[in-house]
């Protein structure tokens, strides 16, 4: 067996010295600098097909090759993890059919539910009001029923509470006055509804908020007899079952929008007023700490049967709606901290 050169030795007994003080983490600059020990800039290495290589071009060559089998036994260990780079891949949105409800209806209310499914209850089918309700669940896109409320009725308030049932809460009947005061709880454990309340006055196409300490606000509305907008107003109590009362409000509305606020108001804007197309420009806002209404705004357009929507830096989008008999592309913006309304951009294109 032919004689290994001197120089071999040296760069194998460097490189096994160094990998038995650090076994498991190789240091590519560390270990350059102990080869260059073993192995001076005066020696060379003569390779078998006769050309010269310089230490420099063979600690470069052993650093590459070193590198590429970590990096290669860094993925066959799972050291590189699949998570630490994502690909997105842009979806086109969509629409999809889902199950039809079990009974028509119009007029009606919607609520979510805290399992994810959605109490759908009351309204109006094209010839008579309706005590019945379904849920919908999501999971099978179906719709299945659920028990009735007490009175059939539309035009009503559904909130969910902090306990997970839901308050309804007035609405119109056949045979009422425009408006009847009953309230009922909605179960989602137990499917059924039970009587609660009633509110101290009848109201329907009225609004409900819930607060942040659980309770829930009711204000304006349609009522009875000759006084049919209201401005009264009244708070709902879980823990009791009872309303009592609060306000009243500065200008009377019917299907004003109610909006929760950061610093825990409600903004009330808008609404129609007496007349049958007339809607109001006028807002206020509603402290629960003192029971009271504060007039704000007002709002740049008169508007009615609008959405009042909860942006992220605290300020309320207004858009669309109605004034007098004319649909709406205007669209404002709320900012309580100065208490005024701006323009924004439209909301839709008009009729």
């Amino acid at each position: 067996m032919a004689e290994r050169d001197p120089s071999e030795l040296d760069l194998a007994a460097a490189f096994g010295a160094y990998l038995e003080d650090a076994p498991t983490e190789v240091r590519a600059t560390e270990l350059a600098h102990r080869l260059a020990l073993a192995y001076p800039h005066d020696r060379g290495l003569t390779g078998r097909l006769g050309f010269r290589l310089t230490p420099a071009i063979a600690w470069l060559l052993l650093l590459i090759g070193l590198l590429a089998a970590l990096a290669v036994g860094g993925l066959v260990a799972g050291s590189w993890r699949p998570d630490q780079a994502v690909v997105v891949v842009p979806q086109t949105p969509t629409t999809a059919t889902t199950g039809a409800m079990t009974t028509a209806r119009e007029n009606h209310t919607a609520t979510l539910l805290p399992d994810g499914r959605v109490l759908v209850a009351g309204g109006y089918d094209g010839s008579r009001d309706l005590a019945t309700a379904e849920l919908y669940d999501p999971r099978t896109g179906t719709f299945s029923p659920t028990g009735s409320m007490a009175a059939a009725r539309l035009g009503q308030t559904a909130t969910l509470l902090p306990d997970g049932r839901v308050l309804v809460a007035g609405g119109s009947t056949p045979g009422s006055e425009g408006a009847v005061a009953m309230a009922e709880l909605y179960d989602p454990k137990t499917d059924t509804f039970s009587p609660t309340g009633p509110m101290r006055t009848a109201r329907a196409h009225h609004t409900a908020t819930l607060l942040p300490d659980g309770r829930v606000l009711v204000a304006g509305g349609w009522g009875e007899g000759p006084t049919r907008v209201l401005d009264s107003a009244e708070i709902y109590d879980p823990t009791t079952g009872t309303f009592s009362p609060t306000g009243p409000m500065a200008t009377a509305r019917r299907s004003p929008t109610t909006t929760l606020l950061v610093d825990g108001r409600v903004l009330v804007a808008g609404g129609w007023g007496g007349g049958p197309f007339t809607a109001r420009d006028s807002t206020e806002v509603y402290d629960p700490a003192t029971g009271t209404f504060s007039v704000t705004g007002p709002m740049t357009t008169a508007r009615a049967n609008h959405t009042a929507t909860l942006l992220p830096d605290g300020r309320v989008l207004v858009a669309g709606g109605t004034s007098g008999s004319v649909a709406l592309v205007i669209a404002e913006i709320y900012d309580p901290a100065t208490g005024t309304f701006g323009p924004t951009g439209p909301s839709a294109p008009g009729d």
